[in-house]
């Protein structure tokens, strides 16, 4: 399960705008690379709708099924908020409905059958 937890506004170049809603996934444990500590986070993801601000807001709270999961991604630059360092990233957060995760998981693709 998902919960929406947020939502962001974005304007297009033509002036329009639109709504992004953010989800969070559940709390998980993760070991940290540089001082090997265990750290809890949960993973986030934004998913575009159709959905004024109004609607957005009375959203929050509101649970989903399905997860958000890590994905491949082209290589593009992020900056960590806190201290300014930009890297780059090869993966991303995508929400994943729960019947897509099911398929994604369970059906093998015609090119892997021998």
């Amino acid at each position: 399960m998902v919960t929406i937890v947020d939502y962001k506004t974005y304007q297009r170049e033509d002036g329009t705008t639109f709504n992004s809603l953010i989800v969070q996934g559940g709390i998980e444990a993760v070991k940290s690379q540089e001082t090997g500590s265990t750290y809890l986070t949960a993973r986030t993801a934004r998913v575009s709708c159709t959905f004024n601000e109004l609607i957005c807001e009375t959203l929050k709270g509101t649970q989903l099924p399905g997860q958000v999961k890590r994905v491949d991604s082209e290589p593009y630059e992020y900056a960590i908020p806190n201290s300014g360092e930009i890297i780059t990233l090869t993966h991303k957060f995508e929400y994943v409905g729960e019947e897509e995760s099911i398929l994604k998981e369970n059906v093998i693709m015609k090119e892997e059958v021998f």
